[in-house]
C-alpha cells in the first residue's frame, strides 16, 4: 500500500508540488497522468526520498521508503531507465543489485527471461536499445517480487507487442493482490491497463477516482438502425443529438428515455449505453482548467 499525505515540495517561492494526497490499495493498477512540469516525476521521486519532501509524507506498508529495512524487496521502482552502467553487462547489473537486497543470483537469469532479454544477459548495456533499458529497469523492480510497483514512464521506447507485454504485467500483479502506481503519457494505453487514475495539474490533483466512473460521460450513445430518422425523431423532442465516431449521444437524457423513444417509434437499436468520454478528452478538460 502507497500512503501520501499533504505531500509538497517547493524550489524557493515555487511550488512544484502543492498538498498532494492519496492511497493506493492493493490489488488495484492506478494511472498517474499529468502534462509535462505538473509535479509526476517530482511525486514518484519523493515518495523514494530521492527529492526531499518541503512537507508531508509517503508511506509504503506504514512505513518512508528509506526506512524500510530492505526497501526493494518491499516496492520495486522504475524512476529512470538511463541511470545504469553502460560497461556492465544485464546480467552483472541484475546480480549486483540481487546481492543489494538478499536475492539469489539465479534470479537475474529469472528476471531476464520473463522481460525477453535472456539472449541480451550477456551483452553491455551500453549497446542496449532504449526498449531494452527499460525491460531492464522493469526487470531490477521485480527482481525480489515486490508486493509494490512504481513505474515512471516505463512504456518509452517499447514496441507495440512491448507494450501489450507490459500490460499483461501490471494486470497479472494486480490480478495476485499487488499494488501498482504507473505514470504515462500514452493515454490510450493507460486507458486499457489501469483501476483507477490520479491527475495533476500545476501541482496539485485534479482528479482521483475510478477509470470508469471518471469517464462516465452525462447522455446516452445509441447507434439505431436507420440514424437518420431516429435523429429526427430526438430532435422533435427536445434532444440535442452529437455525432461521435458513427454513434449519437444524447446529452442530458438517460438510456431509459431514448429507449422509450425508440420503442415509441418503432425503431430498432443496434446499440444503447450511457455515453462515455474518451480519457484524451478528459485528461485536457482537467488538465487546462488546472
Amino acid at each position: 500500500m502507497i500512503t501520501v499525505s499533504g505531500l509538497t515540495k517547493k524550489y524557493g517561492d515555487r511550488t512544484v508540488v502543492d498538498q498532494v494526497s492519496f492511497e493506493l490499495e492493493p490489488g488495484t493498477v492506478t494511472g498517474f497522468l499529468g502534462p509535462n512540469g505538473a509535479g509526476k516525476s517530482t511525486t514518484m521521486r519523493m515518495i523514494t526520498g530521492l527529492v526531499p519532501a518541503t512537507s508531508g509524507a509517503a508511506l509504503i506498508d506504514g512505513r518512508p521508503y528509506t526506512a524500510l529495512p530492505n526497501p526493494g524487496a518491499v516496492m520495486g521502482t522504475l524512476l529512470d531507465a538511463a541511470a545504469v552502467h553502460p560497461g556492465r553487462t544485464g546480467r552483472t547489473h541484475l546480480q549486483l543489485i540481487a546481492a543489494t537486497i538478499g536475492v539469489p543470483a539465479q534470479r537475474a537469469d529469472e528476471v531476464l527471461e520473463l522481460v525477453d532479454l535472456a539472449s541480451a544477459g550477456g551483452r553491455r548495456i551500453g549497446g542496449y536499445s532504449l526498449g531494452m533499458r527499460q525491460r531492464l529497469g522493469i526487470a531490477a523492480a521485480l527482481l525480489a517480487d515486490p508486493p509494490v510497483l512504481m513505474f515512471d514512464e516505463p512504456a518509452n521506447g517499447l514496441d507495440p507487442e512491448g507494450i501489450r507485454w507490459m500490460r499483461d504485467l501490471l494486470r497479472g500483479h494486480a490480478a495476485r493482490g499487488g499494488t501498482v502506481l504507473l505514470s504515462s503519457h500514452l493515454l490510450g494505453e493507460v486507458e486499457h491497463t489501469v483501476d483507477r487514475l490520479l491527475v495533476i495539474g500545476a501541482g496539485r490533483i485534479v482528479a482521483d477516482g475510478p477509470i470508469g466512473e471518471l469517464l462516465a460521460g452525462d447522455g446516452t450513445a445509441v447507434r439505431p438502425a436507420e440514424p437518420v430518422s431516429f435523429e429526427a425523431e430526438l430532435a422533435a423532442a427536445g434532444l440535442e443529438v452529437q455525432h461521435r465516431d458513427g454513434v449519437l449521444v444524447v446529452p442530458g437524457a438517460s438510456p431509459e428515455r431514448v429507449g422509450a423513444l425508440a420503442a415509441a417509434g418503432r425503431h430498432a437499436l443496434i446499440d444503447l449505453r450511457p455515453a462515455q468520454q474518451g480519457l484524451e478528452e478528459l485528461f485536457f478538460q482537467l488538465t487546462d482548467a488546472s
